[in-house]
């Protein structure tokens, strides 16, 4: 019975295998256990010799299965280690991490400034009445900007009217050119004073080549209260340019004309690559502002008080001031992107080096 437990254990290849043994030959229903109860019946000068040589038998046994059990799992240890290795060396995720566009960053990024200020952020629909994107703006029916080759439009003045879309009689529906349309919307839902900015996407019929997409960003800002001047405009310029671009920039305002704004003027900044040092400094060009000294940033201006009566707001006690301008020219100044296509193409290439910020 010893030797054929001992057999059993030393050819069990693992540990399933010498379970299987230690049961058949240690277990209760085993020839050794069965040996070892049957020495109560024998006479007692037999009793001592069969114990001594049944336990004799049974701690050769359990000694073999003890050793048995320590090179097998021994051997499976070992083989653990070889076969569920991990190279610490090798990339942790194989999925690359991601990035934001940087058009929303620098989006969110003016948001917060004039947040910050005391400004709310207003949104309105991207496919906009007419009315709004016209008629409120003192853009007269036969201006330029209104025609085919300027607006996109999705309905006629008739269908307008049909489908119950427009305001006016005379008023169609057009993907909005500009978020101007969300600061209507805004004077007429709420009284003055009011502080708002105006993200979002806008259209229109530009060739999309390095430096026009015929869909963009903007933000606009509407401010509206008794008293604003120039001045009020002049102050939150300067306060933005600071705010992304850095202390020590300055700004100037050029004459320019707007319908929707009188007076209305360019806004300018100093370039913030060169601080002006590159004007006539062959030694010293600058590409970003051309060797110019000055970034033009967008146009700005007093509302105009026809704008104004349009949206039930009185004119002799509320004035306002508006400004505007692309994010993505914007993004192309900070950056130095040279081709405007780069932000709309998709390609990860392009976003990646500018990371995840939130």
């Amino acid at each position: 019975m010893r030797d054929e437990a001992l057999a059993a254990i030393a050819a069990a290849a693992d540990l399933d295998a010498l379970r299987e043994a230690k049961v058949a030959h240690t277990g209760d229903r085993s020839p050794l256990a069965l040996a070892n109860r049957e020495i109560g019946a024998l006479p007692p000068h037999a009793k001592a010799d069969a114990g001594k040589r049944v336990g004799g038998a049974r701690g050769q046994v359990n000694q073999a299965l003890k050793v048995r059990q320590e090179e097998l799992e021994a051997e499976r240890d070992a083989r653990v280690l070889v076969e569920e290795a991990v190279d610490v060396t090798l990339p942790y995720d194989r999925r690359p991490a991601g990035a934001r566009h940087p058009l929303t960053t620098l989006g969110e990024r003016i948001a917060d400034v004039f947040v910050a200020m005391g400004y709310e952020v207003a949104e309105g629909p991207e496919v906009e009445a007419e009315w709004f994107n016209f008629d409120a703006l003192n853009i007269a029916p036969d201006h330029p900007a209104r025609t085919m080759q300027d607006t996109f439009f999705v309905e006629g003045p008739a269908d307008g009217v049909e489908s119950g879309i427009a305001p006016r009689a005379e008023s169609g529906v057009v993907l909005r050119t500009h978020t101007s349309p969300v600061q209507i919307r805004s004077l007429l839902e709420r009284e003055p004073p009011l502080y708002v900015i105006c993200p979002g996407r806008v259209y229109r019929t530009d060739e999309l080549d390095a430096t026009h997409t015929p869909v963009f960003s903007q933000v606009e800002l509407l401010a509206v209260d008794e008293g604003l001047t120039m001045a009020d405009l002049k102050g939150t310029l300067d306060h933005m340019v600071r705010a992304l671009f850095g202390e020590g920039l300055r700004t100037r305002l050029r004459p320019s004309y707007f319908p929707f704004t009188e007076p209305s003027a360019e806004m300018d900044m100093v370039c913030f690559a060169c601080h002006g040092e590159s004007v006539g400094n062959p030694d010293r060009p600058c590409r970003t502002c051309g060797s110019e000294g000055w970034i033009e940033l967008g146009g700005c201006g007093m509302v105009n008080p026809r704008v104004l009566t349009a949206c039930g707001v009185d004119p002799d006690k509320y004035s306002g001031f508006a400004f505007g301008f692309g994010i993505e020219r914007l993004l192309m100044f900070r950056h130095n992107i040279e081709d405007m296509r780069d932000m709309v193409e998709g390609d990860v290439r392009f976003t990646l080096p500018f990371g995840m910020e939130i």
